[in-house]
């Protein structure tokens, strides 16, 4: 089932580095990739509520695409 799900993506900029949001909006699952400015980066798998979305917009956050979340997982970007 996950297989198809299209997951939506979000990114921040702060003081400190990047934070970068993937979002399976049926689940309510998702991963946060922290990028700090120097240091590796940093995941962690997160459960959200049915208000994330109002959630990532108050705090700041914007809809971008899945290439920065994936170049950054993956270790290709830095």
């Amino acid at each position: 089932m996950s297989s198809n799900i299209v997951h939506q993506y979000f990114k921040k900029d702060t003081v400190e580095g990047k934070i970068l949001v993937k979002l399976n909006p049926i689940q309510l699952k998702g991963t946060e990739l922290f990028v700090p400015i120097e240091g590796p980066v940093e995941a962690r798998d997160l459960t959200f509520d049915e208000h994330i979305l109002e959630d990532l917009a108050a705090d700041g956050f914007e809809e971008t695409g899945p290439m920065e979340f994936g170049l950054y997982q993956t270790g290709l970007a830095r």
